[in-house]
């Protein structure tokens, strides 16, 4: 079997979307709530997604990751405007910032800094240039990962779960000590 992976961000309407919830919070009077004035997500379409997932699904020949454009980047603190103005009593309804949950980022990110995309012919989808990785080590590494579960201690399971994937930085969240600690000790190793 061959499998082929799509990113992209959020599809409007779909399970999770913040339209919904907002629509509910509307309803009830608000207040609407925005996790932080300066978040942007990228929004699609229902159908947009299924038709890119399905053309994606045509032109791979397996291990492929394609990404979607998907246009600009939306502030979510504009979209609750636009969603409150559009209500039956906008000037009654109030913008609440509940603060970033842990883990949150201000914008999202389809690919890390090292990799790259190359294009197809369709201008909306692209196909990642990620890097390659030895399967030993990275077999190494998982097995490590699932002996350390057994732990149930999170510092170690989120510290074997970035030897894995070093490029992810955490952000709002107790797990960036870990970033920290390997990057104090990334720099006194290149230092000796």
């Amino acid at each position: 079997m061959q499998f082929i992976t799509t990113r992209f961000g959020n599809v409007l309407g779909s399970n999770g979307s913040v339209i919904p919830l907002f629509k509910e919070q509307i309803k009830k009077g608000g207040p609407v709530t925005v996790t932080h004035p300066d978040i942007i997500r990228y929004f699609m379409t229902i159908s947009e997604a299924c038709q890119l997932v399905l053309e994606a699904g045509s032109m791979g020949e397996g291990g492929e990751i394609y990404i979607f454009d998907m246009g600009e980047p939306v502030k979510i603190l504009d979209l609750a405007k636009r969603m409150i103005r559009l209500s039956e009593s906008p000037n009654k309804i109030k913008i609440e910032f509940s603060g970033l949950r842990h883990g949150e980022k201000l914008y999202e990110e389809l690919l890390s800094a090292a990799e790259h995309t190359k294009p197809t012919y369709n201008d909306k989808i692209m196909v990642a240039n990620v890097r390659e990785h030895e399967y030993e080590k990275v077999h190494k590494l998982v097995t490590e990962l699932i002996e350390n579960s057994f732990c149930y201690d999170d510092m170690v399971n989120v510290a074997a779960m970035k030897a894995i994937v070093p490029e992810f930085k955490s952000v709002n969240s107790p797990y960036e000590s870990i970033d920290i600690y390997n990057s104090t000790a990334t720099t006194k190793a290149s230092s000796v």
